[in-house]
């Protein structure tokens, strides 16, 4: 029996003040509430919450998540228990979300225009004028044997084909002359000059392109030979028909894989470099996504192909195009979010807040990911580079810490944690950087970058942050600019609620393309600061930055704009500070300067020449303060296997998992809810934890809640998750409710 439960906003009031939390394992947070004109604030600002989180992690409090916009209560509910409760498929610019719908390559597929197939398409007559005028050229018998070879190349016996040698010539002039004439009028032809009879003459030899574009001779021609003559062009095949796109397009289905990773690994099956590849986004890890993909001149039939060898990765839906896809090029992400071992008073509780937060949304906080997952987080990095502490900089980066927790790629976290804190601890006693640099994980890309210059330049340690790769680098910089942001988000809602005040910020409302450009300009579109501390794979080739967003304005709101009643509670905007930012006209603004000038920071004089480091520099942007997710949906789940899927993938539903949805969980069993709310559509940081293991022997009845929305690429989906649930959204704490 399927039922719907639709409350008005008042219901939704009432039913939590009816419902309180309770649990036998985990006791909410307390937290204060005080009135506003029209809303009500719900502030954390106690944790109490056993089983306690290890102090070596970031607490949200800590980078100015504070507020909660309803006063529902929260429940317990379990988030990314199976990578495959977070399903992430990307939105593209034209509001369509990209699936996986089929892993066949295109009928008709492209056949590559090699110079020889185009010989092989000419007849002998077609260059009797070419032929006439090489004779006037070289001469009658060089004529002879340029004939002879064009009759060999057009009757296709091209095995064995020997070049020809043309006349000794000892003008050097009239030998470049020849060399031209093939360049312009024999393209499918190549020259280069041999040693002539005697010493004082040289000889032209000519022969068929082989598809080298040009004289294959040494080093190169001895790698070509071991390929088999195969091009390795990290850009993709050189030869390739006009009239077809040169990118072709697909989507990538992964599971639990980073999206560099997946990339990396496509590469190397296809024998090309990760930069050959364009994609828009970054995507979770610790998830099952799907994105749009570009490579260069590939065919769809060599790539679909390789779905026969991969695991835990697919590709599909293929065209061909003819621009390829960059960082921020996508309006969001549909997210599926299943949270496990929900549990509360009453189910009212639950319908309650899932409710409130259609109907109200969330603040839109930089979620914990953008901070790093170590005990030293990257806004105090940031800050310090933004003071010119590039010794201070580099010691926060490289020292001990106890927050290495979160390692990728790792069977054993503990065994690595602890790897990771002695090296770190041998370099901090020995100084070694050569054997710091053998001991240390390729992963940590950062570390590495820093030690390889003082190596090179000892003591200059403003070089040595220049040396990491700029999309690492600049997030340091990017996480502080996302500290002042929150903790202003809090401080605007504390004072004023969910109402418009004079002195707020907003796009103008008759601006529509500034208004529209919000995503883009504030998107999150380079990878994520945790990735920092925990990466392998990332180079020069994933620091693609975005086009900076021309005449992006914000107005301040007056008295007469609320008197007319201009602007909504969800077009507040706040300023990611920088040159071409403004603060708002009341006292918010304060909160980013006192926050600033207790961290020693300058935000509109820098106190050093490094302009990449200061906020000075910088262009800035807005982002909003409050968002309604899309599109929202909400199910109750009654399931009894840990290990069973809760939600439907893209691969199951083309028929290639054997295991659809869960067969023990029934149509009586669910419950589907539809809430109406505003524009949204998003982008969720990349995550690289282990897997949490679960309570996977427990035959128990349990209740799970679905949630499906979509959020701009700006937004994280965990601070979505942190309203409804009212308790930290930080990896650790969640796994201590396994």
């Amino acid at each position: 029996m399927m039922w719907q439960w639709h409350p008005s906003p008042s219901a939704v009031t009432v039913a939590a003040a009816r419902c309180f939390f309770t649990s036998s394992t985990t006791t909410l947070k307390p937290y204060c509430f005080s009135s506003s004109a029209n809303s009500t604030l719900l502030c954390n600002l106690v944790s109490v919450s056993p089983p306690q989180v290890p102090m070596s992690t970031i607490d949200e409090a800590d980078v100015g998540i504070l507020c909660y916009i309803s006063k529902t209560p929260g429940f317990r509910g379990i988030l990314k228990q199976r990578y495959a409760d977070f399903i992430v498929n990307e939105v593209d610019t034209e509001g369509n979300v990209v699936h996986l719908t089929s892993l066949d390559a295109p009928a008709q597929e492209v056949v590559e225009e090699t110079e020889t197939m185009k010989s092989d398409q000419v007849t002998k007559e077609s260059y009797e004028s070419e032929i006439q005028a090489f004779r006037l050229l070289a001469g009658e018998s060089d004529g002879d044997l340029l004939e002879g070879l064009i009759n060999q190349v057009n009757s296709g016996s091209e095995d064995g084909m020997s070049p020809i040698v043309l006349s000794p010539d000892t003008d050097k002039a009239h030998r470049t002359a020849v060399h031209n004439f093939f360049k312009e009028k024999l393209k499918f032809l190549v020259t280069d000059t041999v040693d002539g009879p005697d010493a004082s003459s040289k000889c032209i030899r000519v022969r068929l392109n082989s598809g080298g574009g040009g004289n294959n001779s040494g080093r190169s021609s001895r790698k070509r030979k071991e390929r088999g003559d195969k091009a390795f062009d990290s850009r993709g095949s050189k030869s390739w028909p006009d009239h077809v796109g040169k990118f072709l397009r697909f989507h990538l289905y992964k599971e639990n894989k980073d999206t560099q990773e997946a990339i990396g690994l496509l590469g190397k099956m296809l024998g090309i470099k990760p930069r050959a590849f364009g994609f828009s986004g970054t995507k979770d890890k610790r998830a099952i996504t799907t994105q749009r993909v570009t490579v260069f001149k590939q065919q769809a039939t060599r790539v679909a192909a390789l779905n026969d060898r991969l695991i835990g990765i697919k590709v599909g839906d293929f065209c061909y195009v003819n621009e390829e896809l960059l960082l921020g090029q996508l309006s969001g992400n549909r997210f599926t979010i299943t949270l496990r071992g929900v549990v509360a008073d009453c189910e009212e509780t639950i319908k309650a807040s899932a409710e409130s937060l259609g109907l109200h949304g969330f603040i839109n906080y930089f979620g914990l990911q953008r901070f790093g997952s170590g005990s030293v987080a990257t806004h105090l990095v940031g800050a310090a580079l933004l003071r010119g502490e590039w010794k201070t900089a580099v010691s926060l980066i490289l020292d001990p810490r106890e927050g290495d927790i979160l390692l990728p790629f790792s069977q054993n976290l503990s065994i690595q944690r602890d790897a990771v804190r002695m090296v770190r601890e041998y370099y901090k006693e020995s100084n070694d950087i050569d054997g710091t640099l053998r001991q240390l994980p390729r992963y940590m890309v950062a570390e590495r970058a820093i030690l390889q210059c003082l190596k090179k330049a000892p003591g200059n340690y403003s070089q040595a942050m220049k040396a990491i790769p700029r999309t690492l680098r600049m997030m340091y910089v990017h996480s502080y600019q996302s500290y002042l942001w929150n903790h202003a988000a809090s401080l605007r809602f504390q004072k004023y609620g969910r109402q418009v005040v004079v002195g707020d910020l907003v796009y103008p409302i008759d601006d529509v393309t500034e208004k529209e450009t919000i995503v883009a300009a504030t998107s999150e579109c380079t990878v994520e600061p945790e990735e920092i501390d925990n990466c392998s794979y990332l180079d020069e080739a994933s620091a693609i930055e975005l086009p900076e967003k021309k005449n992006l304005r914000a107005k301040v709101v007056t008295a007469e704009d609320i008197i007319a009643g201009k602007y909504a509670i969800d077009d507040i905007i706040l300023p990611m500070p920088g040159s071409r930012t403004i603060f708002p006209a009341n006292d918010i603004s304060d909160v980013y300067h006192d926050s600033a000038k207790k961290d020693g920071v300058n935000l509109t004089e820098s106190v050093h020449n490094v302009k990449e480091f200061s906020i000075a520099s910088m262009t800035g942007s807005y982002r909003q303060v409050f968002h309604k997710p899309r599109d929202f949906e909400w199910q109750l789940l009654k399931y009894t296997d840990a290990n069973a899927p809760l939600a439907e993938t893209d691969m199951d539903r083309i028929g290639m998992d054997k295991a659809k949805c869960p067969n023990e969980v029934k149509e009586e069993d669910i419950e589907v809810h539809l809430v109406e709310a505003n524009s949204g559509e998003g982008e969720e940081p990349v995550e690289t934890e282990e897997e949490a293991p679960g309570d996977l022997d427990t035959q128990e009845t349990q209740l799970a809640l679905k949630l499906s929305f979509t959020l701009p690429a700006s937004c994280y989906a965990t601070m979505a998750i942190r309203e409804l649930l009212k308790t930290s959204t930080s990896v650790a704490f969640h796994k201590t409710l396994n």
